[in-house]
């Protein structure tokens, strides 16, 4: 049997149009519980009453239909196995005008279908049934929209705020009450919020996910999440172990290298836990898995919301910003100067940010986040340290989860020299583990020497020290010879840093404990 087309509003369940004692409604046969829902109410007295339902609905009779003899024949199995048929939800039986009280052989009939059977006093009309059954669905789907509206406020509070991927899983998983998953072109799981459902559902998820995944390395132009309000269509998603689990897409597309059709959207169901599956819209293989108890009227709108914020957090935007970075790359691979780039970027001056990860690996989600917080796409994964260009006018502010350190504004010019800047800047903020340090601007006496003459009297000064031990001796220097911070800065052991000190001292014959030592070194440092 189809599945009912029941109205896009939360049903009611029978239990509350039992509950209203304006009614006195009294159920006396089938089974009962939150999960008997009714979708609307229907009169008829039709003795074949299934070309005229829907399905979901509470049919309400009088039994003008019943003939006499009903009680000793089939009528009321074939009465009730056609309401069955068409879907029906509940029958409420009058007991005015026709008959006193309600027919032995329609309860046992009703028991036997598992259909429920309620009793309609006299002083009840059926228009009072049905005014009470859209009022209860008028209450429903205020309260559904209610929650539909603050969810989609959780979410884009999330989505703007710091560390917005994880933020926004987590508010979904929070607000359908079950588990939110992105997935990687690679489909392995990049982040995951909310409980740990059961291995074979977890397997189903991932299969489900593959259901809407392009086929790699030839993303859909057309790949979308879908719109809330977009209903799904029918396909077959391949469940794991099963073989014919049967799914729902919207949006489809036919893949360039298969021909297949390729959903941007799909759901499945298994052993009572809902799951759904949605292609985030760059359609570069990122996808959002959901797995839920239950699913709600509104579920569907919340997760579509989710999907069209995780696309933008995690997307490419092929927009004219993107093909003017794309230039830019291009011009820059070709020879072209950091003067000539600039302008497709947007800004004149910038400033360049290193951050570091607390407590985690960087991956190429969280730096991606980690931009969009910043403002900027100009974005760099390299090992612990995510690198990110932002215009001079967007200062970069404390990011939770993240360590910064921020270079001074500069042009194109001097980005290798601001990069250096933020390097040295994160440097001193893990050691006094500050979030966030940025390079000091003001003008230094330093300044006064010509650049020429300064960098060959250090290359001259600093000639027989290794890359290793400059750099040990420049955060030592910068944290006033702290053995502990220069160790934490450089995640080495305090009698490494101590060790590479005094080699140092050795092999610049210098008195490191002299301030003017130290001075003339630092400025050395500084122009290395």
């Amino acid at each position: 049997m189809p599945d009912p087309a029941v109205p896009p509003t939360p049903p009611v369940p029978l239990a509350a149009l039992l509950a209203r004692e304006d009614l006195a409604l009294r159920q006396i046969a089938g089974p009962s519980g939150p999960g008997v829902v009714i979708h609307w109410a229907h009169t008829s007295e039709m003795a074949d009453p299934y070309p005229y339902l829907l399905g979901g609905e509470l049919l309400l009779t009088a039994g003008v239909h019943v003939p006499e003899a009903a009680g000793s024949g089939t009528y009321f199995d074939d009465y009730v196995s056609r309401i069955v048929a068409a879907g029906g939800a509940a029958l409420g039986f009058g007991m005015a005008p026709v008959h006193d009280t309600v027919p032995r052989a329609l309860v046992a009939a009703c028991e036997a279908y598992g259909l429920p059977l309620v009793e309609v006093p006299p002083q009840t009309t059926f228009s009072g049934v049905a005014r009470a059954v859209w009022q209860l669905m008028a209450q429903a789907r205020l309260a559904e929209l209610r929650r539909v509206t603050e969810a989609q406020q959780s979410l884009a509070a999330a989505a703007s705020g710091p560390d917005p991927v994880p933020s926004v899983l987590r508010q979904l998983a929070r607000r359908v009450g079950g588990r939110a998953v992105l997935y990687g072109p690679e489909g392995t799981e990049i982040a995951t919020a909310g409980r740990e459902p059961a291995d074979e559902v977890r397997a189903a998820l991932t299969g489900l996910a593959r259901v809407v995944r392009p086929v790699t390395g030839v993303p859909r132009p057309d790949a979308r999440p879908p719109r809330p309000d977009e209903p799904p269509a029918p396909v077959r998603s391949p469940g794991p172990g099963r073989g014919r689990a049967t799914g729902t897409g919207t949006g489809t597309s036919s893949s360039p290298a298969t021909g297949r059709p390729t959903p941007s959207s799909a759901t499945d169901t298994l052993a009572g836990t809902h799951l759904a599956a949605y292609a985030l819209g760059a359609g570069h293989g990122f996808v959002l898995g959901v797995a839920a108890p239950r699913r709600e009227a509104g579920d569907h709108t919340i997760a579509s919301v989710a999907a069209v914020l995780l696309s933008l957090l995690t997307g490419e935007h092929h927009s004219g910003a993107g093909a003017a970075r794309s230039s830019a790359l291009v011009r820059l691979l070709l020879g072209a100067g950091p003067e000539t780039v600039a302008p497709l970027l947007g800004g004149e001056r910038w400033v360049v940010v290193h951050a570091g990860p607390e407590g985690r690996p960087a991956d190429a989600v969280a730096a991606s986040a980690l931009g969009a917080s910043l403002g900027s796409p100009l974005v760099d994964l390299a090992r612990d340290v995510v690198r990110v260009l932002v215009p001079a006018e967007r200062a970069p502010d404390p990011q939770p989860g993240w360590t910064l350190g921020v270079s001074a504004a500069v042009g194109p010019g001097e980005w290798a020299a601001a990069d250096g800047q933020a390097a040295r800047a994160l440097a001193r903020a893990r050691a006094t583990r500050a979030p966030l340090v940025r390079h000091g601007a003001r003008p230094a006496l330093a300044d006064l020497v010509p650049e020429e003459e300064a960098e060959a009297h250090a290359r001259g000064l600093l000639a027989p020290l290794t890359p290793v031990l400059a750099e040990t001796l420049r955060a030592w220097l910068s944290l006033h010879g702290s053995w502990d911070r220069t160790a934490v800065a450089l995640a080495v052991h305090r009698n490494t840093v101590r060790q590479r000190v005094a080699r140092c001292a050795a092999l610049l014959s210098a008195d490191l404990d002299d301030p003017d030592v130290r001075m003339e070194l630092w400025f050395a440092l500084r122009r290395r």
